[in-house]
């Protein structure tokens, strides 16, 4: 996997000078120190990200993947897994929730197809706005109760494929990246990866996903101790973990991850099958971190695990749970409203206006 460890290499930290000098800019502006809380912190960021005083995220892009999975086959999903396919089509006839999101924040929309296992249905045309990439490594991963879900050549494929992606989104001038996903089953190989990653028992860190009731709750959790018992992936081998118990979106979201921090592009994360993505970037580059914005707080229980890997506070807490990049959408506008009032506002000695 050295070509990995290459990719993770180019990410930078982030130089801690430009977050004071935006900092110095924050408490010259017309207002009361610390009086925009968290938004002021949110600008310097971005401006540390993009090494600049005058930042800029008024081109964003929304980053779906989507992907089948094998555990499937152990019920672990009140849908079938051919929902996968009607929805990435339902994506691009604009009919989702995304669509309405992304076209709110002003993001264009990039459906990725990293492994879908059911033909696409055909859709007549879709908006400019959109696009679609159709590069499946595979028809879906493998069932990971009984096998790897991935080989180790698959992986590093899709890895690649996201990374790749956040290469052409650095050359459209994109500033802002926000991740999100669609997949029947993925929730229980996100609870498999952050059960991994953490070392917390994975039936605590499995939910409902899209609406499970009690017994296929049961047959979850059960199926994801299965797989930890399998497998034990090591907590730092987050390359095995994602190979055995992950998934191609997860994989696809990872890439995207490490080619915008490479790129110095902003990115937000959306919920738990998103941010267990991200958290495999960090730790596969813990540089990453810093790069990443937490849009919400799932209200799957394994996702305030993730955000601890990652280290960020979450921006919303709206009891949201669908998926698809919805919360990130919902913060791109919040991040974006930081960034317009840091460079936006005037300062006090250019306001005329006295300081304490």
């Amino acid at each position: 996997m050295h070509e990995i460890s290459t990719l993770a290499q180019r990410v930078q930290l982030l130089e801690r000078s430009w977050f004071d000098q935006a900092l110095l800019r924050q408490n010259r502006l017309t207002k009361p120190p610390q009086s925009l809380g968290r938004l002021e912190d949110i600008a310097c960021r971005i401006a540390a990200i993009q090494r600049t005083l005058s930042p800029a995220v008024d081109h964003k892009m929304l980053v779906v993947f989507a992907a089948d999975h094998g555990v499937t086959e152990e019920g672990v999903s009140p849908y079938p897994a051919e929902v996968t396919a009607q929805m990435v089509a339902n994506f691009l006839r604009g009919g989702a929730a995304i669509n309405a999101l992304a076209k709110t924040a002003g993001a264009k929309l990039v459906i990725v197809d990293a492994g879908v296992k059911s033909p696409i249905p055909a859709v007549d045309g879709w908006n400019g706005q959109m696009q679609f990439i159709q590069q499946p490594v595979r028809k879906g991963s493998r069932n990971f109760a009984k096998e790897p879900a991935l080989t180790m050549d698959e992986t590093a494929t899709a890895l690649r494929l996201g990374y790749d992606v956040a290469m052409k989104a650095k050359e459209a001038g994109v500033n802002l990246i926000g991740i999100g996903e669609m997949g029947i089953g993925n929730t229980t190989a996100a609870a498999a990866v952050t059960a991994a990653l953490t070392g917390l028992p994975g039936a605590s860190v499995t939910g409902r996903g899209t609406g499970a009731d009690d017994q296929t709750l049961a047959r979850k959790k059960s199926v994801v101790e299965q797989a930890l018992r399998l497998h034990s992936p090591d907590a730092n081998d987050p390359l095995r973990i994602l190979q055995t118990v992950g998934g191609l979106e997860l994989a696809g979201l990872a890439g995207v991850c490490l080619g915008a921090a490479a790129s110095r592009i902003a990115i937000v994360c959306d919920g738990f099958i998103a941010t267990a993505g991200a958290a495999l970037a960090v730790r596969l580059c813990p540089a990453s971190a810093d790069y990443m914005f937490a849009a919400h707080l799932s209200a799957e229980p394994g996702h305030a695990a993730l955000l601890e890997i990652l280290q960020q506070k979450p921006l919303l807490d709206l009891n949201m749970r669908l998926g698809e990049g919805t919360g990130a959408a919902l913060a791109m506008t919040i991040i974006d409203a930081a960034v317009r009032a840091f460079t936006e506002m005037a300062t006090f000695e250019a306001a005329g206006v006295s300081n304490r």
